[in-house]
Protein backbone atom coordinates (compact mmCIF):
# COMPACT_ATOMS: atom_id res chain seq x y z
CA UNK A 1 0.00 0.00 0.00
CA UNK A 2 1.49 3.76 -1.37
CA UNK A 3 1.83 6.39 1.61
CA UNK A 4 -1.26 8.17 -1.21
CA UNK A 5 -3.20 5.06 -0.39
CA UNK A 6 -2.52 4.84 3.34
CA UNK A 7 -4.08 9.00 3.45
CA UNK A 8 -6.67 8.57 1.11
CA UNK A 9 -7.87 5.55 3.26
CA UNK A 10 -7.67 8.07 6.95
CA UNK A 11 -8.78 10.55 5.01
CA UNK A 12 -12.24 8.70 3.66
CA UNK A 13 -12.51 6.62 7.48
CA UNK A 14 -11.91 10.10 9.24
CA UNK A 15 -15.01 11.56 6.72
CA UNK A 16 -17.22 8.37 7.78
CA UNK A 17 -16.82 9.31 11.27
CA UNK A 18 -17.37 12.48 11.88
CA UNK A 19 -21.03 12.46 11.47
CA UNK A 20 -22.00 9.79 13.25
CA UNK A 21 -22.93 8.68 17.19
CA UNK A 22 -21.65 6.07 19.53
CA UNK A 23 -24.28 4.46 22.20
CA UNK A 24 -22.96 5.50 26.18
CA UNK A 25 -21.49 2.94 27.09
CA UNK A 26 -23.50 0.78 30.45
CA UNK A 27 -21.92 1.72 33.68
CA UNK A 28 -19.19 4.47 32.30
CA UNK A 29 -17.26 4.27 35.80
CA UNK A 30 -13.85 6.31 35.66
CA UNK A 31 -10.42 3.62 36.38
CA UNK A 32 -9.77 0.44 35.51
CA UNK A 33 -12.76 -1.90 35.10
CA UNK A 34 -14.02 -4.89 33.60
CA UNK A 35 -14.88 -4.20 29.81
CA UNK A 36 -18.03 -4.19 28.16
CA UNK A 37 -18.38 -3.09 24.16
CA UNK A 38 -20.87 -0.24 23.44
CA UNK A 39 -20.53 -1.42 19.69
CA UNK A 40 -21.67 -4.69 18.06
CA UNK A 41 -20.06 -4.90 14.46
CA UNK A 42 -16.73 -2.92 13.01
CA UNK A 43 -14.56 -2.85 9.84
CA UNK A 44 -11.52 -0.89 9.01
CA UNK A 45 -7.97 -1.28 8.05
CA UNK A 46 -4.81 -2.80 9.48
CA UNK A 47 -1.17 -2.20 8.73
CA UNK A 48 1.50 -4.86 9.23
CA UNK A 49 1.50 -7.95 9.17
CA UNK A 50 -0.93 -8.48 7.84
CA UNK A 51 -1.90 -5.40 5.91
CA UNK A 52 -5.45 -5.30 4.64
CA UNK A 53 -9.48 -5.18 5.75
CA UNK A 54 -10.19 -5.95 9.14
CA UNK A 55 -13.74 -6.69 11.27
CA UNK A 56 -14.61 -7.27 14.80
CA UNK A 57 -18.04 -8.73 15.69
CA UNK A 58 -18.78 -8.75 19.73
CA UNK A 59 -20.86 -11.67 20.42
CA UNK A 60 -21.26 -10.71 24.13
CA UNK A 61 -19.82 -7.44 26.52
CA UNK A 62 -16.28 -9.22 26.43
CA UNK A 63 -16.40 -11.62 23.74
CA UNK A 64 -15.84 -11.23 20.14
CA UNK A 65 -15.36 -12.35 16.84
CA UNK A 66 -12.50 -10.90 14.54
CA UNK A 67 -11.38 -11.79 11.19
CA UNK A 68 -9.46 -10.32 8.66
CA UNK A 69 -8.13 -10.54 4.91
CA UNK A 70 -4.91 -8.96 3.65
CA UNK A 71 -1.20 -9.10 1.98
CA UNK A 72 1.88 -10.11 4.18
CA UNK A 73 4.56 -8.42 1.79
CA UNK A 74 8.07 -8.88 1.98
CA UNK A 75 7.87 -10.42 5.62
CA UNK A 76 11.20 -12.41 5.42
CA UNK A 77 11.35 -12.67 1.91
CA UNK A 78 7.45 -13.77 1.49
CA UNK A 79 4.42 -12.39 0.22
CA UNK A 80 1.08 -12.82 -0.34
CA UNK A 81 -2.36 -13.49 0.80
CA UNK A 82 -3.25 -13.76 4.75
CA UNK A 83 -6.48 -14.81 5.55
CA UNK A 84 -7.17 -15.14 9.72
CA UNK A 85 -10.30 -15.19 12.18
CA UNK A 86 -10.28 -15.59 16.48
CA UNK A 87 -12.01 -15.82 19.00
CA UNK A 88 -11.31 -12.36 21.65
CA UNK A 89 -11.44 -12.16 25.51
CA UNK A 90 -11.46 -8.47 26.63
CA UNK A 91 -10.97 -9.52 30.99
CA UNK A 92 -10.32 -5.55 31.65
CA UNK A 93 -10.23 -2.16 30.69
CA UNK A 94 -6.44 -0.71 31.60
CA UNK A 95 -7.89 3.20 31.44
CA UNK A 96 -11.75 3.90 31.80
CA UNK A 97 -12.69 7.29 31.24
CA UNK A 98 -15.64 9.46 29.77
CA UNK A 99 -14.14 9.79 26.45
CA UNK A 100 -12.33 5.84 26.06
CA UNK A 101 -12.09 2.23 27.42
CA UNK A 102 -8.31 0.99 26.99
CA UNK A 103 -9.30 -2.76 27.05
CA UNK A 104 -7.16 -5.43 27.32
CA UNK A 105 -7.38 -8.44 24.96
CA UNK A 106 -6.33 -11.89 24.04
CA UNK A 107 -7.87 -14.93 21.88
CA UNK A 108 -6.82 -17.94 19.59
CA UNK A 109 -7.55 -18.21 16.32
CA UNK A 110 -6.58 -19.82 13.10
CA UNK A 111 -4.58 -18.30 9.74
CA UNK A 112 -4.16 -19.24 6.11
CA UNK A 113 -1.37 -17.91 4.37
CA UNK A 114 -0.49 -18.94 0.90
CA UNK A 115 2.38 -16.95 -0.07
CA UNK A 116 5.73 -16.94 -2.29
CA UNK A 117 9.25 -17.54 -0.96
CA UNK A 118 11.55 -15.45 -2.79
CA UNK A 119 14.66 -16.71 -0.21
CA UNK A 120 18.21 -17.53 -0.66
CA UNK A 121 16.79 -20.91 -2.73
CA UNK A 122 14.62 -20.55 -5.59
CA UNK A 123 11.07 -18.81 -5.18
CA UNK A 124 8.72 -21.02 -4.34
CA UNK A 125 5.14 -21.38 -3.95
CA UNK A 126 3.91 -22.35 -0.30
CA UNK A 127 1.06 -22.32 2.21
CA UNK A 128 0.79 -22.45 5.84
CA UNK A 129 -2.03 -22.58 8.04
CA UNK A 130 -1.52 -21.94 11.57
CA UNK A 131 -2.68 -21.43 14.88
CA UNK A 132 -2.66 -17.76 15.97
CA UNK A 133 -2.68 -16.32 19.57
CA UNK A 134 -3.79 -12.28 19.77
CA UNK A 135 -2.40 -10.29 22.56
CA UNK A 136 -3.47 -6.57 22.26
CA UNK A 137 -5.21 -3.12 23.24
CA UNK A 138 -7.75 -1.02 21.51
CA UNK A 139 -8.62 2.57 22.83
CA UNK A 140 -12.43 2.41 22.30
CA UNK A 141 -13.60 5.63 22.15
CA UNK A 142 -16.59 5.80 24.34
CA UNK A 143 -18.52 9.06 21.86
CA UNK A 144 -17.11 7.92 18.33
CA UNK A 145 -17.51 4.59 16.53
CA UNK A 146 -13.97 4.13 16.24
CA UNK A 147 -11.76 2.38 17.68
CA UNK A 148 -7.82 2.09 17.14
CA UNK A 149 -5.85 -1.14 18.18
CA UNK A 150 -2.46 -2.34 18.38
CA UNK A 151 -1.56 -6.36 18.79
CA UNK A 152 1.08 -8.68 18.53
CA UNK A 153 0.24 -12.74 17.38
CA UNK A 154 2.17 -15.20 17.80
CA UNK A 155 1.43 -18.05 15.20
CA UNK A 156 2.47 -21.37 15.00
CA UNK A 157 2.58 -22.35 11.33
CA UNK A 158 2.13 -25.81 9.98
CA UNK A 159 3.81 -25.38 6.32
CA UNK A 160 2.27 -27.23 3.06
CA UNK A 161 3.75 -27.67 -0.92
CA UNK A 162 7.20 -27.36 -1.00
CA UNK A 163 8.20 -25.59 2.03
CA UNK A 164 11.38 -25.66 3.71
CA UNK A 165 10.35 -26.11 7.17
CA UNK A 166 6.97 -27.65 7.90
CA UNK A 167 6.21 -26.35 11.68
CA UNK A 168 7.59 -22.62 12.43
CA UNK A 169 6.66 -20.63 15.17
CA UNK A 170 6.56 -16.86 13.48
CA UNK A 171 5.32 -13.87 14.88
CA UNK A 172 2.96 -11.03 13.47
CA UNK A 173 2.03 -7.14 14.61
CA UNK A 174 -0.64 -5.04 13.27
CA UNK A 175 -2.12 -1.78 13.91
CA UNK A 176 -5.06 -0.44 12.76
CA UNK A 177 -8.53 1.40 13.02
CA UNK A 178 -12.12 0.21 12.74
CA UNK A 179 -15.53 2.27 12.48
CA UNK A 180 -18.42 0.57 14.17
CA UNK A 181 -22.09 0.49 12.29
CA UNK A 182 -23.72 -0.71 15.50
Amino acid sequence: MTARNLWLATFVAVLLTSGAEARPRPGGHLGGRSFEANKTFGLGLELGAPTGLTGKYFLTGDRALDFGIGDVYHYANRSGLHIYGDFLWHPTSLASTEAFELPFYFGVGGRFWDFRDTGPNPAIDVFAVGLRAPVGISMDFNNEPIDIFFQIVPVLDFYGGSALHTIYLDFDASIGVRYWFN
